[in-house]
């Protein structure tokens, strides 16, 4: 068994530019970095940038996604309502009611060690109606730690305090946690002080020149006249953007080595 394990995980992919990054990109990064298992969060990832489907998920898992998470555009298409249930390899907040389509973990192995996914969503600035974020990870990790040591925490949330909150929370008890949602990465990677490696926004994968992924003018719009006119709509042009972590986890303890952020702008990748 592996006594390290090097973990790359990728930030929201949106649209046709992130899917086209992580395509060119991960299996580039695996290589040179020995990486050995992948998560990245896909809920952006139709061409719309909003949800995802089938085909996405099986896209992402032949370039080399071993988890793919979401969070609260998880159930935008409804198409992937049975992949939620049927997969595995995707999961969906751990806090959503009961009832509702998926499940907020996965395990799989590497290299004959056991790793657990877990995902998160926040209630600070969110409209979605959400169990306690503290206390659905809590009594989640009674049951997960039973399996494994090793813990990837995606934590999708708004307000980067209650990200830096539930980070100490669980400080210790998981090996990672990457934020996702804002889609803009952070300076802040570190290892927290039991252990737990830790990003407030891990970034995303999309059009550089964009706000967030979607096209400039008609945010801006809706941000001056405080009124949804029109959609918005995924900005497609160059340079394109890849943000990742990069997190080496002793496979025995579970408690991270290192973390390292990944930023990677290509010039020469155009979509329609």
């Amino acid at each position: 068994m592996a006594t390290k394990i090097r973990f790359l995980c990728v930030g929201d992919i949106i649209g046709a530019p992130g899917m086209a990054m992580f395509q060119k990109w991960v299996p580039k990064l695996k290589e040179k970095h020995a990486i050995d298992a992948v998560i990245v969060n896909g809920e952006n990832a139709n061409k719309n940038g909003m949800g995802l489907t089938p085909r996405i998920i099986e896209t992402l898992k032949e370039y080399g996604a071993n988890v793919v998470t979401t969070g609260n555009h998880a159930f935008d298409q409804a198409e992937v309502y049975n992949a939620l249930n049927e997969r595995d390899d995707v999961i969906r907040p751990a806090n959503y009611p009961p009832g509702c389509p998926g499940r907020g973990v996965a395990f799989f192995s590497v290299h004959g060690n056991p790793v657990a996914v877990v995902n998160l969503h926040g209630r600070v600035f969110v409209r979605e109606m959400l169990d306690c974020p503290f206390r659905t990870i809590e009594s989640l990790l009674t049951f997960v730690k039973t399996k494994t040591n090793t813990i990837i925490l995606d934590l999708h949330a708004e307000a980067t305090s209650e990200k830096r909150a539930i980070g100490g929370f669980v400080d210790g008890k998981v090996s990672c946690v990457f934020g996702t949602h804002t889609h803009v990465q952070t300076a802040d990677e570190h290892i927290l002080p039991r252990g737990t490696a830790y990003i407030t926004d891990v970034g995303a994968c999309n059009a550089l020149h964009s706000v967030v992924g979607f096209q400039q003018d008609a945010v801006i719009q809706r941000l001056m006249i405080h009124h949804k006119m029109g959609k918005f709509t995924v900005e497609n042009k160059g340079p394109l953007l890849l943000c990742a972590i990069i997190v080496d986890v002793d496979a025995g303890t579970g408690r991270a080595l290192a973390i390292e952020r990944v930023r990677v702008v290509d010039d020469t990748l155009t979509v329609d």
